[in-house]
């Protein structure tokens, strides 16, 4: 097929850029697309991508690209919410606000033990499920990437809550019922329940077993508001435990396909 056939379009177009071949439309997040641009010594201004914009291809952005377009948006509104924020003293507690949405539900589990020990061990059930999944992909199944995943981010979560230990929040509940059993000492950053149970589910729908995904996915939901109610875990650290789970299930990913090509 000629290189030309590549730019083709059955439809007729309305901007410059898509009426010339020679270039990709900024709807389509290229630049101009062109052999010399190869050649950095033969560049020269006149040839910025920007120069070829036209009205139509800056709306069609918006118009194709709206999520980009958003985030975008909200880049210069917390730019002015971070540069205006008065910062919080060395003396007083940190700001979270997963603990200003859950004060009616740390009142009702400060005032119940009882309770805090039954959700307490019932979280612990989760994770042995969570485990219990995660293994048995390798040892039953022959599937490693999950376990190789939960060994990454471990690792990298032992690390991590070494490198900046968080004092404990103001109000936490423990309980010996809880995950690790005993009231041992844990890392708060960042969660390996929550980066455990993403791990678990995204292997589930790879493995197209959707309903278990969807029922994990609604524990852990539980299991946050959980950790944020009892004051277990920061914000931050349940929201980056959710972003170390994707992170590592795709990290895992990459070396399993680079051994195999390794191996064959």
């Amino acid at each position: 097929m000629a290189a030309d056939n590549l730019h083709h379009r059955s439809k007729p177009h309305t901007t410059t850029l898509l009426q010339n071949p020679n270039h990709i439309s900024i709807t389509n997040f290229n630049l101009k697309h062109n052999n010399n641009h190869h050649d950095s010594s033969t560049w020269s201004f006149a040839d910025a991508s920007f120069l070829q914009w036209t009205i139509a291809d800056v709306f069609g952005v918006f118009k194709h690209h709206p999520i980009p377009c958003f985030f975008a948006l909200s880049l210069l509104f917390f730019m002015a919410v971070e540069y205006t924020l008065r910062m919080i003293p060395p003396s007083s507690p940190p700001f979270d606000i997963g603990f200003l949405a859950t004060v009616h539900l740390h009142r009702i589990l400060a005032s119940s033990p009882t309770l805090n020990t039954i959700l307490a061990g019932l979280n612990t059930v989760f994770v042995a499920m969570q485990s219990a999944y995660i293994i048995g992909t390798l040892v039953i199944e022959g599937r490693p990437r999950a376990t190789v995943a939960a060994l990454f981010m471990f690792t990298c979560r032992g690390i991590l809550g070494y490198s900046t230990q968080l004092p404990l929040p103001e109000g936490f509940l423990g309980s010996g019922a809880d995950f690790p059993v005993g009231n041992v000492s844990f890392f708060l950053f960042y969660s390996g329940h929550v980066a455990g149970s993403v791990i678990a589910s995204l292997d589930m729908r790879r493995m197209k077993r959707r309903e278990l995904a969807v029922l994990f996915d609604t524990l852990n939901f539980l299991q946050v508001v959980r950790l944020l109610s009892s004051r277990g875990h920061y914000t931050i650290d349940l929201a980056v435990g959710v972003g170390a789970g994707m992170l590592f299930d795709s990290l895992a990913g990459k070396y399993m396909d680079k051994s195999a090509n390794i191996l064959s």
